[in-house]
């Protein structure tokens, strides 16, 4: 080998040795290190059920009690729920029938196009233990029957905690809904969605009562901010929260890729600045990966649960307080966390999450979300480091050699920190087609969301104040940093 040849073998050794490894510094303290801080929701990682087919959920779906009380068990507090999507606006109220929810459809797989509920509907909903967000019609133009189911809410539900009127609006004129039969546009939305918070915040005499917004197209336009400049005093007194949906789509690739998960939550950075401005929360009211119930290639695979989980943590940091993973018609729901008769991968994404959340005060991101990357910090109602996430979104599909890479933590304390890893074969496993994936070694049961399999923690040495952690490419891993 020539010594030209040599150097330049050297160099480009060299190259790849200096950046193999991330390195990330945790911070001592919150609110330190010149990062960004959010403030933390007791339970940030919610769930949303369809309206139409949430009372199947609470009595015919046994891994639905389970699969809540796991990330309860988590956090000490039961996640929150929204009742809603685009069956509440095809739903109107009858005092008269004792059934939950009325309707009929060609096939099991189908959404009904119209439906009747009870009051029963809402009594099911208070027997839950967390808090609740009930979307009413309001696309029916129906007011006077609105207003009587939110009465009947806010008398029956002790855990309400808003009520949605309406859902989604911009597709109101192309779903035929009566409120928009003459013209329609964000200024006229927003004049109707401010007449009925009105009314209906009057007539159950609550203030802070509504959450407002609920619209999926990217903002600026249907957005938060646009929709708060329209409001008067008298207005915002009856909102409680500003919501928006959000369903970013693409491939298994471009769904977890970090840095394509910290782009599309910086379309809502306006809004969310607006929201709390005015002293209201924002929230994702309804999202998931890919609108209309999933795509099969995409949703059911441990990419999602990756993009579940990095997705979750990204928005809390950019201050959405809390995000409600959207779960459509039983059966028929590629994204759904789980169902009859089997989990979703994407549900070991939210309980990771859920982990790395539970019973902290502050979150923030070490990374700068431009690579494939992640780290985040939780930390105590003392501000101390409590764990952290690392997050390796490369992707593997399954086929050839699955690389890795190093993160290291620096600003550790103690002689070694535990760990647990979220891992699956590959970013296309699927536990319906026996990919199940495993978080810390165990995993959740078919059928009922039961935690089976043995807790197994990894152990990695903290030596002059830093660790190094080796994550496999569609990997990620928890550090217990206390």
């Amino acid at each position: 080998m020539s010594i030209y040849i040599f150097r330049l073998f050297t160099l480009i050794v060299s190259a790849a040795a200096a950046v193999t490894a991330v390195t990330f510094a945790v911070p001592s303290a919150a609110l330190t290190g010149g990062y960004q801080y959010a403030p933390l929701d007791p339970a940030p990682v919610g769930i949303s059920f369809e309206f139409f087919a949430f009372p199947s959920y609470f009595t015919n779906v046994t891994a639905t009690n389970q699969c809540l009380t796991n990330l309860q068990s988590l956090t000490g507090t039961w996640p929150p729920i929204r009742i809603g999507g685009t069956t509440q606006d095809r739903a109107l109220y009858d005092a008269a029938t004792s059934s939950y929810v009325v309707y009929t459809v060609a096939s099991p797989a189908d959404a009904p196009a119209n439906l009747t509920f009870g009051s029963r509907f809402m009594a099911l909903a208070n027997t839950y233990k967390g808090s609740v967000v009930l979307g009413l019609n309001r696309g029916k133009n129906q007011i006077s029957n609105t207003i009587a189911a939110a009465k009947v809410a806010v008398s029956e539900m002790t855990n309400l905690l808003a009520i949605e009127l309406g859902n989604e609006p911009e597709y109101y004129p192309k779903d035929g809904q009566p409120i928009a039969s003459g013209a329609w546009s964000p200024a006229i939305d927003a004049a109707s969605q401010n007449n009925w918070d009105i009314l209906v915040g009057s007539a159950v005499n609550k203030k802070s009562i509504i959450q407002a917004g609920n619209s999926n197209a990217s903002p600026p336009e249907w957005g938060a901010a646009e929709l708060i400049a329209t409001e008067n005093s008298t207005v915002k007194e009856y909102v409680k929260t500003y919501a928006h949906h959000n369903y970013p789509g693409g491939s298994v690739t471009s769904l977890m890729s970090h840095s394509n998960i910290a782009t599309n939550l910086h379309v809502f950075d306006a809004d969310v600045s607006a929201a709390l401005g005015e002293g209201k929360p924002y929230v994702f009211g309804e999202t998931n990966s890919v609108s209309g119930g999933g795509a099969a290639g995409v949703s059911p695979t441990f990419g999602a649960a990756l993009w579940t989980l990095d997705y979750s943590l990204r928005a809390t940091y950019s201050n959405i307080s809390r995000t409600y993973f959207h779960h459509g018609t039983v059966g028929n729901c590629q994204y759904c966390f789980w169902g009859r008769y089997s989990m979703g991968a994407p549900y070991y994404g939210a309980y990771a999450a859920t982990a790395l959340l539970a019973k902290a005060s502050y979150l923030t991101a070490l990374d700068t979300g431009t690579t494939n990357y992640a780290a985040y910090v939780t930390f105590d109602a003392n501000k101390a480091p409590l764990r952290t996430m690392l997050y390796n979104s490369d992707y593997y599909s399954g086929s050839g050699s699955r690389s890795n890479q190093s993160f290291v933590l620096t600003g550790l304390s103690g002689s070694s920190v535990r760990t647990k890893r979220l891992t699956a074969a590959s970013a296309l496993s699927r536990q319906d087609q026996g990919g199940v994936p495993k978080f810390g070694g165990q995993s959740f049961t078919d059928g009922t969301c039961v935690i089976s399999g043995t807790e197994t923690f990894e152990t990695a040495v903290v030596s002059g104040g830093q660790a190094t952690f080796t994550i496999n490419a569609s990997e990620a891993l928890l550090v217990y940093l206390q």
